[in-house]
């Protein structure tokens, strides 16, 4: 078995969920489990709908499902012409989910209150919606699809928004309902994104969570690869939005994937990486729209050569610089700082220390930042830099790579240069500037490095 994985792009709409049946096609052979995302812009619109229910706009909120509704009739129709006996019980499905919703939504503006558990459930229909429109569309092409939910079989912990996939409850589950699932049919379609916890309450894996979906089915059915197809040809060097002479990179070890996917690469999802390291499976990110691309093929880091790999960056982070001289010469400092951060949700990405200085890096959008520097200023004197950006160089060894550390910082010469670090993995070296400075800095590592 082999899982592919389509995100947004790929399932816009009548013309790239063809395209997407089509590819799709090329792989019956190989008992394809089709992992898909919701409708471009559909998540948003959950996401929005969400937000006028808890604000009591009514009127906004049944616009936006109407909105939703129309959209996948519409494209239901156009994929199952000629269909009538798909296409009726195609409708009814879209029909009976969005009643559904607007049953919850109608909920949400009685109440005028949003709990995250409601907020999970609206924001999980997107990959319902199409998912189940897909389905019949690849049956009326001669690819006897069975629809399966994802929500019994990706179990999480009881954060709905952002749920801890449980290991073993998927190891379990997954396998089962798959191979049920094939009995009769020609490929199997689930939704990325979307779990229960173990009561069997909807949650999700937060936002980008279908490519973790992938994996983690991948994962548990041994699969021989997992594609994870997209609108670019695979994984670049640098952001081609950002940098245009970007290229295409043939391979990738596991450990560059996950660094650059974690330090601000939006080809995938930052935890994509570890459910495919733990049965070796290879990772190919594919381009829908251009299917005859070989992408880019990860796999494990014997397999691929030492050498520079990209230049991703992060934006809206914040430096948070934490002096006292009670570090000095004393034990259990560090732990008593990082305590605070973990008590409070914060997750660090960058850490600098000296004898009484420890700097650190978040998400500037992250939560309870105040609460974190409210309590590191009990007891030290605390100064957050706001504004600030990551510009990152990830590659395998970059340590033993001759002129690699000149080619980086050569173009920075007369650049504020708040923070820089390079971990013990020598797979990548951060620096941290000023947010303005972030296309300039991008461009000129690229170019000093890949020209």
């Amino acid at each position: 078995m082999i899982v592919m994985k389509f995100g947004g792009t790929s399932v816009a709409g009548f013309e790239a969920i063809t395209r997407t049946i089509g590819i799709i096609r090329q792989k019956v052979s190989r008992k394809p489990v089709v992992v898909v995302s919701a409708m471009s812009k559909i998540t948003d619109l959950l996401y929005k709908m969400a937000d006028a229910a808890a604000a009591k706009d009514g009127s906004e909120a049944m616009h936006i499902l109407e909105e939703i509704r129309n959209r996948h009739i519409e494209t239901a129709e156009q994929l199952l012409e000629g269909h009538a006996g798909l296409l009726l019980p195609a409708v009814s499905h879209v029909n009976e989910l969005c009643d559904e919703l607007e049953h919850t939504v109608n909920a949400v503006c009685a109440l005028g209150e949003l709990s995250d558990r409601s907020k999970a459930v609206i924001v999980s229909n997107g990959e319902l919606l199409s998912s189940a429109i897909i389905s019949y569309a690849m049956t009326a092409r001669g690819i006897n699809t069975q629809w399966v939910d994802a929500r019994k079989m990706i179990i999480t912990s009881g954060d709905f928004l952002n749920g801890e996939p449980d290991i073993n409850e998927i190891n379990a589950r997954v396998p089962a309902a798959i191979n049920a699932a094939y009995r009769g049919y020609d490929a199997v379609i689930t939704q990325g994104f979307i779990a229960s916890t173990a009561d069997g309450i909807p949650s999700v894996l937060g936002r980008g969570g279908s490519d973790y979906s992938a994996s983690l089915i991948g994962m548990a059915i041994d699969a021989q690869a997992i594609e994870i197809w997209t609108d670019v040809d695979g994984v670049l060097t640098a952001d081609p939005r950002m940098v245009p002479g970007a290229k295409r990179l043939e391979r990738l070890s596991f450990e560059e994937a996950a660094e650059m996917a974690h330090f601000g690469s939006k080809v995938l999802h930052p935890l994509t990486i570890e459910p495919a390291v733990r049965k070796n499976i290879p990772i190919y990110v594919l381009n829908s729209m251009n299917p005859t691309c070989e992408g880019t093929l990860i796999l494990g880091s014997s397999k691929i050569e030492d050498g520079v790999k990209s230049v991703s960056f992060k934006q809206n982070i914040l430096v948070i610089n934490i002096y006292s001289t009670k570090m000095i010469n004393a034990s259990g400092f560090l732990s008593k700082v990082f305590d605070i951060f973990s008590r409070n949700g914060v997750s660090v990405d960058l850490i600098s220390t000296t004898e009484a200085n420890i700097s650190v890096t978040c998400d500037s959008s992250t939560r309870n930042i105040d609460k974190v520097v409210k309590e590191l200023s009990e007891f030290s004197e605390v100064v957050v830099d706001q504004d600030k950006a990551q510009v990152s160089v990830v590659g395998k060894n970059l340590v033993n790579i001759p002129g690699a550390v000149r080619k980086i910082f050569t173009p920075l010469q007369g650049t504020k240069m708040y923070m820089i670090s390079q971990g013990a993995s020598y797979i990548n070296l951060s620096i941290v500037i000023d947010r303005a400075l972030v296309p300039d800095t991008v461009n000129a590592i690229h170019d000093s490095l890949f020209s």
